[in-house]
């Protein structure tokens, strides 16, 4: 059995452990047993962290639909031109999902589809916090926060208790057990409160800026860049040598606290934020979002990065795609034979990049080690290897921010991320399809 799937049945242990046999606990222990309103108010707590962890679970977090490009970008009788124009910001394709990608959609690697409006894949709760799921995490965060603290209150003021007791005969105080019990829930709900406490604050500033955990790492990324930039007049060279222009772009989706706030939450009533049973929202709402126009209209999110961008060829590196080379094979073979020529074109367009990681880390390491330690010996390669590290993975899709998370530690598929969602590589299939859609669909439409 793979760990992963341990994780939901041992958070709902660790609420009962600190719920429960807490109270029957702190029944026992000076300066008195838990009084009603103390009882009532654990166990409403308790009903509410239950709901909305089971929420945060169970609720889907939402797919992005096959046709959704040809509705919303080239309209149906209900569509306006503001949406048209929210949606082409995107113009992202992702492969695996054989799919037009909407604004601030992601590739999860753990449920093997796009998710709209993706924060990130929380192994605790093995579901993706997104735009469906993102106000029942909250919630869950709020009300366990709260929770945790009103413990801890009780169980500081028990300790307390113990500790101006501490000359008295030990026979008038708890036995071994239950000061066992004490100190363990003490650590356990310590150790949760401060995490989910850190937790649930970085999602509240989320939510009033509007920016999910990646965009916080897409932010960051591009602020490196621009460092990067100043240094070479503001170009920065791509994979095939071309150089692009970096210049500062402002996050599009901040769009004010409130509204913000009621975007992410999915309701501008205040109750509603706080109601445990409140509904999802909607995912027609987590395919377009209102942008501050501070950028031009057609300007995309993420900004330009020169390492994802691809090799561009003088001549098309399947020239000969057309000819008509393999007659003695079978409509079986012939089929494979394309499949495969299709992953050595995958391979090739990658290749570039990875070839140029690699040699910069290779010379990276060759200088440290000569100037580092020149005494006579030499070193084998696994030496080198243990001291510089191997090289393997260290490219840009490897990157890390401030905290060192990857892409892939939001639960983010980085071979997607990093090369598979550019407006160039829509097929043509896809590309006539739209444009016959929107031939067929602009009288829908009246200019005038």
């Amino acid at each position: 059995m793979e760990l992963s799937r341990l994780a939901v049945p041992s958070v709902y242990g660790l609420i009962f452990f600190l719920g429960y046999p807490s109270q029957w606990m702190l029944m026992y222990l000076e300066p008195g047993p838990l009084t009603k309103n103390e009882l009532i108010a654990a166990n409403l707590v308790l009903i509410l962290i239950f709901t909305t962890y089971t929420k945060s679970v169970f609720v889907d977090p939402g797919t992005v639909p096959k046709d959704w490009a040809g509705k919303k970008e080239f309209g149906n009788a209900n569509g306006t031109m503001a949406e048209k124009e929210a949606v082409g910001k995107s113009r992202k394709w992702c492969r695996k999902c054989d799919a037009a990608k909407p604004p601030r959609a992601h590739h999860c690697k753990e449920c093997k589809r796009c998710i709209p409006k993706m924060d990130h894949h929380c192994p605790w709760t093995a579901n993706c916090v997104s735009h469906t799921t993102f106000p029942h995490f909250l919630r869950f965060l709020f009300y366990t926060t709260i929770g945790l603290s009103f413990l801890e209150s009780l169980l500081f003021t028990r300790i307390s208790q113990l500790w101006s007791d501490r000359d008295m005969p030990s026979y008038l105080g708890p036995n071994s057990f239950q000061l066992g019990h004490l100190f363990t829930t003490l650590v356990a709900n310590s150790i949760t409160l401060f995490a989910l406490g850190v937790l649930f604050i970085r999602n509240l500033w989320c939510l009033a800026v509007n920016t999910t955990t990646i965009e916080g790492w897409e932010i960051e990324r591009h602020r490196t860049l621009l460092r990067r930039a100043r240094h070479f007049g503001g170009y920065l060279e791509g994979g095939d040598g071309t150089k692009i222009r970096i210049k500062k772009q402002e996050f599009p989706y901040d769009i004010g606290i409130w509204a913000n706030i009621v975007q992410g939450m999915g309701s501008a009533n205040p109750i509603a934020w706080f109601n445990p049973l409140a509904p999802t929202p909607s995912l027609q709402s987590g395919l377009l979002f209102a942008s501050n126009g501070f950028e031009d209209a057609d300007t995309t999110w993420p900004p330009p990065d020169p390492d994802r961008a691809y090799r561009r060829y003088d001549t098309a590196v399947n020239a000969d795609a057309f000819t008509f080379q393999e007659s003695a094979l079978d409509a079986q073979e012939t089929l494979a034979a394309f499949k495969a020529r299709q992953a050595e074109d995958e391979v090739r367009r990658r290749k570039p990049f990875l070839e140029r990681a690699e040699a910069s880390l290779a010379n990276q390491r060759v200088e440290q080690w000569n100037g580092a330690e020149d005494d006579g010996y030499e070193y084998g390669e696994d030496e080198v290897k243990d001291r510089y590290g191997s090289g393997e993975h260290e490219g840009e899709e490897g990157w890390r921010n401030s905290e060192g998370e990857r892409l892939k530690d939001f639960g983010l598929d980085e071979e997607v991320e990093f090369y598979d969602e550019h407006e160039d590589e829509i097929p043509l299939s896809e590309l006539l399809a739209r444009r016959k859609a929107a031939s067929g669909s602009s009288s829908a439409y009246d200019y005038s």
